[in-house]
């Protein structure tokens, strides 16, 4: 099986470093590894990352996760399209739902199944590099503002810099 590209994995503990090191070397030909997430910016800037994986908690006895959604929305802000999948010890149904919502590509607990990892890992860069057509952009843009809108037709069409029949002509023609 082909390499996946490069992982930047992110975790204050060095013994998840060297578990997931064991876990990625088949499925990454390079894993850079940091114990603290000031770094994570400055490492993306001088090198290719494909894939982030990134701890919940820095900070000595808080299980918070609002470390990992700090640096979640960090890397989402500099690197929007980077895909980041987010591990915690703490398996909390909120926290994923936050963690999702502010732009995770997926949830892993630890402890791993290191098959169930590299599933996921890989499935994540396997939507990251799908291209979608720009009529599915287009369908997905014009839903998701007739849903803002309530299914008022005027105001989505205003909210998309349209006029109604132009609309109108575009879902019709996506049906």
């Amino acid at each position: 099986m082909d390499k996946c590209g490069t992982i930047l994995v992110v975790d204050d503990n060095p013994a998840i470093h060297t578990a997931l090191k064991y876990a990625l070397e088949n499925t990454f030909s390079e894993i850079i590894s940091l114990t603290q997430p000031d770094a994570i910016l400055k490492t993306m800037a001088q090198q290719t990352v494909d894939v982030v994986l990134l701890d919940m908690n820095f900070t000595l006895g808080v299980n918070t996760g609002q470390d990992g959604l700090l640096w979640l929305r960090t890397i989402k802000k500099h690197h929007p399209q980077m895909p980041v999948v987010l591990l915690t010890a703490y398996a909390d149904v909120q926290l994923a739902v936050k963690g999702l919502k502010s732009g995770a590509a997926d949830f892993i607990v630890k402890p791993w199944d290191n098959e169930e990892l590299v599933y996921k890992l890989r499935e994540v860069l396997r939507k990251s590099t799908e291209v979608v057509t720009l009529d599915e952009v287009e369908a997905e843009h014009i839903r998701r503002a007739v849903d803002m809108s309530h299914g008022n037709l005027s105001k989505a069409a205003d909210m998309l810099g349209i006029s109604r029949q132009t609309l109108y002509n575009k879902m019709k023609k996506q049906s």
